[in-house]
């Protein structure tokens, strides 16, 4: 296994999830949300302010498209989902797997998605942008893991059976 790439909602547990992942595989962790705010200097609220949701995705898509890793778990924003390059270069690196959780229990985890720099468009409601991502997760997903009612414990275990199941875990 080259790489193990998390997708999900904010707040779904990607990067919590994916640096204990990391720790068990012995790989290294790489959160591009993080790479995204260094290579512009700026928070990604400011970048998705200054430059709108098109300019943002564009950003976006051109950082997590270009991440050279190999034995990484790489834990991208939420709304990666909406860059094809980025998506299309993920399936090809490593194993794609959805952290899913219900609208119920991440909509009371993300208390304000805007401070989060959280991409929705103007009139978008969350609840219709976890509609919009659910049907995108779904569709590059290699593995989808649901959360509902599970521990961090109880879902990095489901995570690394699951790793184990679909290819030889080093």
């Amino acid at each position: 296994m080259r790489n193990v790439i998390f997708i999900g909602m904010p707040a779904v547990g990607k990067s919590t999830v994916g640096v204990i992942v990391a720790k068990r595989l012995g790989y290294r962790f790489l959160d591009t949300d993080l790479l995204i705010q260094e290579q512009e200097g700026k928070l990604l609220k400011e970048i998705i302010a200054e430059r709108g949701t098109e300019g943002f995705l564009e950003i976006e898509d051109r950082v997590n498209a270009g991440v050279s890793a190999e034995r990484s778990v790489i834990s991208p924003g939420g709304s990666v989902v909406y860059c094809e390059n980025a998506m299309k270069h993920y399936k090809e690196i490593g194993t794609v797997v959805y952290l899913m959780i219900s609208f119920d229990i991440i909509n009371s985890r993300l208390k304000n998605a805007k401070n989060r720099g959280v991409v929705l468009k103007d009139g978008q409601t969350f609840r219709d942008l976890y509609n919009e991502r659910t049907a995108l997760f779904e569709k590059y997903a290699d593995v989808t893991i649901c959360e509902d009612h599970l521990s961090l414990e109880e879902t990095v275990d489901k995570v690394m059976e699951t790793l184990a199941g679909c290819v030889a875990v080093e």
